[in-house]
């Protein structure tokens, strides 16, 4: 290993170079993710950003790896059951890249630390547990007041969805059609439902894993892999001003099993008359079971 970081990073990230140009790696290098949840999803996003040459972050979870993350979550073996999440996953990503600028909070985040968790990040990227709406709409809202871009993307059946969300655009809360007047069941499903407009995943996926009050359900490590790189093309879009960055009520979502992707422009958001069906529909499913 080189110990002039400089020369570690022009070797380490030199194939990058062609497809990015060497001013977006330096880029890269001197930009600052924080990724909220170190579990799946953002255990990946947090892997592949660092072999990307992304060189700040924040990192957050409060969780522990426990044996039922093994099947899917990048930090979960062995050897690190029991052990905090954030913590773990600070100790992988430095082994790949020891100069990197890295801040785990492994209490999670909440409304007394998220002012030190975004301050100063360039992009939030959200790895939160599936049901942890009240963390999740935390974040986004106060991403948005500080005029960060945020992106989302959400493991479904065998493939993906991936909403963006901008700071001058549609706000989380607006897009979801969320509020605090909502029971939390009510939350879950316009989460759901707005993440994937399209619903190719529903095609094949039993709905009757999903339990609600326990928190579970369903997902592969081939989602969880293919999360990591959609949400990192946006991010790249982002941080180095690309073209075709578009944002929420626009949607994606890709499929490899059906073999489909679609995109739209999802008009009102949730408030879309065939999302409020969708959301009715399921209510009425999971209030008969919770």
């Amino acid at each position: 290993m080189a110990d002039n970081p400089d020369i570690f990073y022009d070797k380490a990230f030199n194939r990058n170079i062609g497809i990015l140009t060497a001013k977006e790696q330096e880029k890269l290098r001197n930009s600052k993710i924080a990724i909220a949840g170190c579990g799946g999803v953002g255990g990946s996003h947090l892997i592949a950003m660092v072999r990307a040459g992304i060189g700040k972050f924040h990192i957050a979870d409060m969780d522990s790896f426990d044996i039922a993350n093994i099947q899917r979550q990048y930090g979960a073996t062995i050897h690190t059951l029991g052990k905090n999440k954030a913590e773990t996953m600070k100790e992988m990503a430095v082994s790949i890249n020891p100069y990197l600028e890295i801040k785990s909070f492994n209490q999670g985040v909440n409304e007394g630390n998220i002012g030190d968790f975004l301050d100063g990040v360039d992009v939030l990227v959200d790895g939160i547990d599936f049901f942890c709406i009240e963390a999740r709409r935390l974040i986004f809202s106060e991403a948005k007041k500080r005029g960060i871009y945020a992106v989302t993307a959400g493991p479904l059946g065998f493939g993906s969805a991936l909403l963006v969300f901008s700071p001058k655009e549609m706000s989380f809360d607006e897009y979801f059609d969320i509020n605090d007047k909502m029971s939390r069941l009510e939350q879950i499903i316009a989460f759901a439902v707005g993440l994937a407009p399209a619903s190719i995943h529903m095609k094949y996926l039993d709905l009757s894993k999903v339990d609600i009050n326990a928190k579970t359900g369903p997902a592969l490590i081939s989602s969880c892999s293919l999360c990591n790189n959609l949400a990192l093309t946006e991010v790249f879009k982002i941080l180095l001003k690309r073209k075709n960055l578009k944002a929420a009520p626009h949607y994606f979502q890709f499929d490899p099993y059906e073999q489909e992707y679609k995109k739209g422009y999802l008009l009102g958001g949730n408030r879309n008359i065939w999302q409020r069906i969708k959301r009715i529909y399921l209510l009425k499913k999971f209030s008969k079971v919770s």
